[in-house]
């Protein structure tokens, strides 16, 4: 493929960083790349994302990927919407940061060293109704902005601590600002936290085969998959309080009387049962190949369905 490739990515630091993961692997590739910095309603709204709807992160990238404006978009997984978009195709995901929350709380505190009435912030119905299910006395309280705004609430005293994905603090070199990487025990990350979605126009056939050869992770993208169907089969959306986690792990095979490796994927799920972040946090899992991920997916959230997942339109956006 000839001529520069233009990626075009949100303007926060995350979203640059993220950005460039990519472009270093298509430079090394020997190709000329191009950082196109775009605006999205979600960068210029203060509102919570639960106000505003799916897609704000990542629609005005998609409508610069429609108009050739950009070749290349690439997004945090997590902020797209689980309907396919027509004329798009998801490349490329890369090789998946840890996908777990961490705490950023003072004088290094962990969850669990807080006291009752701590102030804890969150933007995440998800994290809210899993921090209230744990029982430690917190006040959860919602939050906006990027990382630095929210860490600098901690830093400044107006919140004991803020929950934060670790994947973000990974790719901005501040992971060591974290004072606990939260047990997925504890609590279920979003679907796709942590993964990236390449993205390019379905008819870019050569171009899309780039990205697949230069950033494609079998692993992640099975995980992935597992992952957001467990989402788009509760029809919840993605500031909904659904979580869930797939891990990909080797296991022994010898039912052809011959034990070989193979890879399957563990997947867990959490849905909150009633309004909002409230009610009960109700739980899931299923095993499987990685060929079953979509399937895995859709088990898991059935079983949240039984369970009185869903029983609240608040799950739907």
């Amino acid at each position: 493929m000839t001529g520069t490739i233009r990626i075009g990515t949100r303007a926060s630091t995350l979203a640059l960083a993220q950005a460039r993961t990519i472009a270093d692997k298509l430079e090394s590739a020997g190709h000329t790349v191009e950082t196109v910095r775009i605006s999205t309603s979600g960068d210029r709204s203060g509102a919570p994302v639960t106000e505003i709807g799916v897609g704000v992160f990542t629609s005005a990238l998609r409508e610069a990927l429609h108009a050739g404006d950009i070749d290349v978009a690439v997004h945090s997984y997590k902020d797209l919407p689980t309907a396919e978009e027509p004329g798009l195709v998801v490349a490329a995901v890369p090789e998946r940061e840890d996908p777990r929350d961490v705490l950023v709380a003072r004088d290094g505190l962990t969850l669990g060293e807080l006291p009752a009435g701590a102030v804890v912030g969150t933007g995440s119905p998800r994290r809210a109704c899993q921090l209230r299910a744990l029982g430690l006395g917190l006040e959860v309280t919602g939050i906006r902005g990027n990382i630095d705004t929210r860490m600098r609430k901690v830093a400044d005293g107006e919140m004991d601590g803020v929950v934060l994905a670790r994947a973000g603090l990974a790719r901005v070199g501040r992971l060591d600002e974290a004072t606990e990487t939260i047990d997925p025990i504890q609590m279920l990350p979003a679907p796709a936290q942590g993964a990236l979605a390449v993205e390019c126009r379905s008819a870019d056939v050569e171009l899309e085969q780039l990205l697949r050869d230069s950033a494609e992770d079998s692993s992640a993208r099975a995980a992935v998959v597992a992952e957001r169907a467990v989402l788009a089969t509760l029809e919840a959306g993605c500031s909904a309080p659904v979580g869930a986690l797939a891990d990909v792990v080797s296991d022994i095979d010898d039912t052809d009387g011959v034990a070989h490796t193979v890879m399957r994927i563990l997947l867990r799920g959490v849905a909150a049962s009633g309004e909002s972040d409230g009610g009960e946090v109700l739980r899931a899992s299923a095993t499987g190949d990685l060929s079953e991920a979509e399937f895995l997916g859709k088990k898991v959230a059935a079983e949240l369905l039984d369970l009185g997942a869903g029983a609240s339109k608040s799950l739907g956006m």
